[in-house]
């Protein structure tokens, strides 16, 4: 929001803390209402498919039919890279949901798919965590900062709407295993990080380049190195 206001533009924050809920409707009119651009930034910490599905199929009908209301010209999406060669399990079940839903609704959009966070690397190494040790997959990521993802979204909002997919990513590309090696070593963290070429995402098998761009991407400024420089005490 802070970046969209330094330029120049109106930005409204909306969530059920402010009495403006996605999945009920409550309150959607009213923000709705003189806006140009939306930016679904809506999510669930859920990765069942049964809590997921439902909720992306009611936040997202719930914000094109209000957005249609209200003739916004532009709905911008936050999405993941693999949501379309993962396909329809887990948590990116929820995400193809609403990947579907945003092409078919009517109004004009941009699906902005980003890689994982930088943000998220200790939540994968936890995942992986059997007795004490880390099993990761040694296939592709290529993580980036928050700060890089919240930027390119908003470049994405200001613009044109691509009725079409943007991959953003990180700087870097190499095994997840390595990522998480790194981001542990660097906050101290005792564990061991092992290879487990049976690992897969989430539990979800993957192959060597599912969740990282296949094609274009528009590439963040900040590196892992960085990052950790800024989020790890010295």
């Amino acid at each position: 929001m802070d970046i969209l206001t330094g330029q120049g533009h109106q930005a409204i924050a909306a969530s059920p803390s402010s009495g403006v809920d996605s999945v009920t409707g409550e309150g959607l009119d009213e923000a709705m209402a003189g806006t140009d651009v939306v930016i679904d930034l809506t999510n669930t910490t859920d990765f069942d498919e049964n809590v997921v599905v439902p909720f992306f199929t009611k936040s997202t009908a719930n914000l094109l039919a209000a957005e249609k209301r209200a003739g916004v010209q532009h709905h911008v999406v936050l999405s993941v890279v693999g949501t379309d060669r993962i396909g329809p399990v887990g948590y990116f079940a929820g995400k193809t949901v609403q990947e579907n839903a945003v092409r078919d609704g009517g109004v004009p959009y941009t699906l902005v798919r980003a890689t994982q966070f930088f943000e998220f690397i200790p939540m994968i190494a936890d995942v992986g965590t059997r007795d004490g040790k880390v099993f990761l997959t040694p296939h592709l990521m290529q993580p980036m900062a928050a700060a890089d993802v919240a930027r390119l979204v908003a470049d994405a909002a200001v613009s044109p709407a691509l009725n079409g997919e943007l991959e953003i990513a990180g700087p870097e590309r190499a095994p997840m295993h390595e990522f998480a090696s790194r981001v542990l070593s660097a906050q101290g963290d005792p564990r061991t990080v092992a290879v487990d070429p049976d690992a897969g995402y989430f539990g979800i098998p993957i192959e060597e380049t599912t969740i990282v761009p296949v094609g274009e991407a528009r590439i963040g400024e900040k590196t892992l190195d960085q990052w950790l420089q800024e989020n790890t005490n010295s």
